[in-house]
């Protein structure tokens, strides 16, 4: 059994980010699969058990269990020594930035995904617009920062690319964003990231667990 154990489902991207680090770094670990889909998060037991906020992803280790993803990516980035700041300003920008992806960038593209292509029934115009316009603001923000820089900050990755990238290698039919035409710069970052050795598309890093359906294309009516 490998030292580190992710509880996480394939259409996670913030298991990904995590599932990432661990690939890139070269450290030894395993998937376990959580059945998201039908409610193993909501569970009162794997809450007590597993993690109290009902969230994946979970790293398990030594007989701990870590949640939060961007909490979990600086830890690990401590613990081993790589893709870590290097210095006190780099430490700085990293937590902004990881606190800025998880409240805009991650948490307003996630969200959008779900109610695009993963409700049963389709979300209403104006809220599915409303989140739109939340991903388009901070994506332009982040655009424009990695218009003269190959990584966010500066010539090499580091937990604050892998925790941006997490929802960013889902096909357009689950998100409703044609990233390459929208935002160049960061799909010239992640394509950077995605030469990195260890790299896996999501799906295939972690084919675990019960995701949540895609029960609507997003390219209908597509606009970016």
């Amino acid at each position: 059994m490998a030292r580190y154990r992710l509880h996480c489902v394939g259409a996670s991207g913030n298991s990904f980010k995590v599932a990432l680090f661990l690939n890139c770094a070269g450290i030894d670990w395993e998937p376990i699969g959580v059945d998201f889909a039908g409610g193993e998060t909501r569970d009162a037991v794997w809450r007590a058990e597993v993690n109290e906020m009902g969230e994946i992803p979970v790293l398990e280790v030594d007989g701990r269990r870590l949640s939060q993803s961007g909490a979990i990516l600086s830890w690990l980035a401590e613990t081993h020594g790589v893709f870590g700041p290097s210095n006190a300003e780099e430490g700085f920008e990293t937590a902004r930035w990881l606190l800025f992806d998880n409240h805009k960038f991650t948490g307003s593209f996630a969200a959008h995904r779900v109610l695009q292509s993963m409700t049963p029934a389709p979300t209403h115009p104006d809220v599915l617009a409303y989140m739109r316009s939340r991903v388009q603001s901070a994506f332009s923000i982040v655009d424009k920062h990695l218009a003269d820089r190959r990584f966010m900050l500066g010539n090499r990755p580091t937990i604050v690319d892998f925790s941006l990238v997490g929802y960013l290698y889902y096909p357009v039919e689950e998100t409703g964003f044609d990233l390459a035409a929208a935002f160049p710069a960061i799909d010239a970052s992640r394509a950077r990231i995605a030469a990195l050795s260890g790299w896996k598309p999501p799906y295939e890093m972690m084919p675990v667990g019960n995701s949540l359906p895609v029960v609507r294309s997003a390219t209908e009516g597509l606009r970016a």
